[in-house]
């Protein structure tokens, strides 16, 4: 009770300092404002922020039943932390004005407590408090990615500064290099439409990191049949309906390139669904719903970078390879001792960094004119921007798996990160929670846990 005392009081500090510091505007600029694309944008921040409950249903029903509810409560409480914690610094940090011209951080003054949001200038066509709030639903995404490769081996609170650091010390800086126009990736002409950097590769290779950290080579893995599998194909369709707004939406506007978006996101994650289950086939398995789902998911995955960059044909072979390397990745893990429980590395952090490299092979200024003239090397042959997209990866992943040891350990000097044998026995959701799929068991449970 001590312990969650200081967040309490946080939270309540916070609350305060609201009154305290309203951010009431001076005006509200409309000019050039774009009733259609505020209308689009609106609607893409809420399929995106659908993409977390779909989350948790698709984890959710991968894991076992004695740890359902933990493991949809860590994308779901996401919901709120990583909310308020953009309020107070999160924007400023990824979308603040660039500390020092080094390209690395935003001014964590230039939006304190939404200071200077509401009366900014408009961002494009739309105003800066709606793209801040478009934004604010990839923040919460992320680190809810990372949830498969420690679900029911971690402790609630510990996940929850786990979350924060996570938030504050890698999501926020990569956003700031990637997508700030002042980023020193940005600079460099890296292109990133709409996450394979910021959300996959560094959730993936932060779930690598986990996964090596968490690890116990004296106990067996443990293999865990899935709770629920409908479960799973709900959270599959409502990612895959989300994903509309994390991709088209990403064109920020209601216009060509959102729907050329659209079509690719679409397109990649069936092919990738299909070459899942194919694959599977070909090597003596059966085509299974679950594979089925994953697939589909990993081509999502591969598309968000390049989605407005290709063309939608280019998304079919997007789509298919990633597919194809993501299932080759998962089958290499299952014969080493690494815990990612749900495949989270595979499937996002491998499958968002082939989605950069295709971007680096096949981008081109038909499609986005920002792709200028460094197109896709299988375009016009040219070197530089697939050039620039591998040096980007070697950074991003050695900063997301690096900078996630660290805060792994540092979370875990805290506020020790792993369950007991006895709490990992009875489950996640009693222990943790005092809550259960089926409260019959509760008695039962009790005992155990004594």
């Amino acid at each position: 009770m001590k312990k969650a005392l200081i967040p309490f009081i946080l939270l309540i500090v916070i609350s305060i300092m609201g009154v305290i510091m309203p951010a009431i505007p001076t005006t509200i600029n409309t000019e050039g404002m774009n009733s259609g694309d505020v209308a689009w944008m609106l609607c893409s921040a809420a399929l995106v922020l659908l993409m977390t409950p779909g989350l948790a249903y698709f984890y959710g029903g991968m894991i076992d039943t004695k740890n359902i509810i933990s493991t949809m409560l860590q994308s779901f409480v996401a919901m709120g932390v990583i909310s308020v914690l953009w309020i107070v610094v999160g924007f400023s940090l990824a979308f603040g004005t660039d500390l020092n011209g080094w390209g690395l951080i935003g001014d964590p003054r230039s939006y304190f407590m939404f200071q200077n949001v509401l009366d900014a200038p408009l961002w494009g066509t739309i105003p800066l408090v709606l793209f801040a709030f478009f934004q604010l639903k990839f923040a919460i995404i992320t680190p809810a990615l990372i949830t498969g490769t420690f679900a029911e081996r971690i402790r609630f609170k510990s996940y929850i500064l786990f979350l924060v650091l996570f938030s504050l010390l890698i999501y926020a800086p990569l956003c700031h290099w990637t997508w700030h126009a002042d980023g020193f990736l940005f600079k460099m002409g890296v292109l990133d439409f709409a996450g394979g950097t910021v959300v996959h590769m560094s959730a993936g290779f932060a779930a690598l990191a986990a996964s090596i950290y968490l690890r116990n080579k004296k106990e067996e893995k443990s293999h865990i049949s899935p709770a629920n599998i409908p479960f799973v194909l709900l959270g599959t369709g409502l990612l895959w309906f989300g994903w509309f707004g994390f991709n088209a939406g990403s064109a920020l506007a209601a216009n060509a390139l959102a729907a050329s978006a659209f079509a690719t996101t679409n397109t990649a994650s069936a092919a990738a669904g299909l070459a899942w289950i194919l694959f599977d086939s070909v090597r003596g398995k059966k085509p299974s719903a679950l594979g089925f789902c994953i697939g589909a998911v990993v081509g999502l995955v591969a598309i968000t970078p390049a989605a407005g960059f290709v063309t939608i044909p280019s998304s079919l072979f997007i789509g298919t390879f990633a597919a194809l390397i993501s299932n080759l990745v998962v089958s290499w893990k299952s014969k080493t001792s690494l815990e990612d429980t749900l495949d989270v590395f595979p499937c996002h952090g491998v499958g968002g960094a082939v989605g950069m490299i295709m971007t680096g092979l096949l981008a081109t200024k038909g499609v986005n004119s920002l792709v200028g003239d460094n197109q896709g090397l299988f375009i016009d042959g040219g070197t530089h921007l697939i050039t620039m997209h591998v040096i980007a990866l070697v950074i991003v992943i050695a900063f997301s798996f690096l900078g996630a040891l660290l805060l792994l350990k540092l979370t875990d000097l805290i506020s020790p990160l792993k369950v007991t044998a006895e709490e990992m026995k009875v489950g996640n959701d009693y222990s943790q929670h005092g809550e259960n799929l089926y409260p019959s068991d509760f008695s039962t449970l009790k005992e155990e846990i004594a």
